[in-house]
């Protein structure tokens, strides 16, 4: 009986997730706005060289608007812990961009499940997995390191350029790095500022995007302008705090909103 309780007890935090996580995680059973469209209330930033300082102004609001400038990488992340969510961020580029990555591809991120110290083992962002925002590449899934090493498994095709891409009813791999891209990321994409690929889902420059996220417990559903473009299975965390980045590429948000999983949004978005 005993070995019967500890197979249990193992399976059980198998599925709700390995790596510890704020045991006081809140479900969402309605809509929350993260950001109120007036100050971060509720939010705080944290950058590499400035920690919790934000002398630069990276982060702002005016008329509604968010803008992260991206001048200093770091991220802006929830006070609060979340657990079986959906997430909805709208969000546009704004055109400007800085050291290092002037002529890269304009660069951001939606981090989920974060934990740990606010530093990670980057110095700027928390262990967590991320659902990538940058030109080609929005919707892929990255695994940022933290005391442990995150990971994820998902159904994926490996390209001649040794990278893997989801693929529903493909053999299952469980990564914890190599990035997972969204199923029709360009083979040769480039890290080269204002790139598109010929199937990009997500909006050129200017052109505003709404990027859910269904975390729903230890699977992550990633979506782009109402198209899934990624899933993933069997999270090593499954709970935490949700953080998007400043990765050198100005950004501006209008909507950061939560709220829970309904039938209906897992029957639209059902890999």
């Amino acid at each position: 009986m005993r070995r019967l309780v500890v197979v249990v007890g193992l399976a059980t935090a198998f599925v709700a997730g390995l790596f510890a996580a704020d045991p006081e995680a809140i479900r969402p059973d309605k809509k929350v706005k993260l950001f109120n469209g007036r100050d971060l209330t509720g939010l705080y930033s944290f950058l590499e060289k400035n920690k919790y300082a934000d002398p630069l102004k990276v982060f702002t609001v005016k008329d509604g608007v968010l803008r992260i400038s991206g001048e200093e990488f770091g991220g802006l992340s929830t006070k609060q812990a979340y657990r079986d969510y959906h997430l909805r961020v709208e969000w546009k580029w704004s055109g400007k961009t800085y050291p290092p990555r002037v002529d890269k591809a304009r660069d951001s991120g939606i981090l989920v499940h974060g934990i740990g110290p606010d530093e990670g083992s980057r110095g700027y962002w928390y262990q967590s997995i991320e659902y990538q925002i940058i030109e080609g590449g929005t919707g892929d899934f990255l695994l940022v390191n933290g005391a442990e090493r995150p990971f994820l498994t998902a159904e994926v095709r490996e390209e001649p350029n040794g990278q893997i891409y989801w693929k529903k009813g493909a053999k299952a791999v469980r990564t914890d790095r190599k990035r997972i891209n969204w199923y029709a990321r360009a083979a040769d994409w480039k890290d080269t500022i204002g790139f598109r690929g010929p199937d990009d889902v997500e909006m050129p420059l200017g052109g505003w995007n709404a990027s859910e996220i269904l975390c729903d417990g230890d699977t992550i559903t990633a979506v782009v302008n109402g198209k899934v473009v990624n899933y993933g299975t069997q999270a090593s965390q499954s709970a935490g705090k949700i953080q998007i980045q400043s990765e050198g590429a100005e950004i501006l948000i209008r909507r950061v909103e939560i709220g829970p999983i309904t039938k209906k949004a897992r029957e639209r978005y059902r890999p």
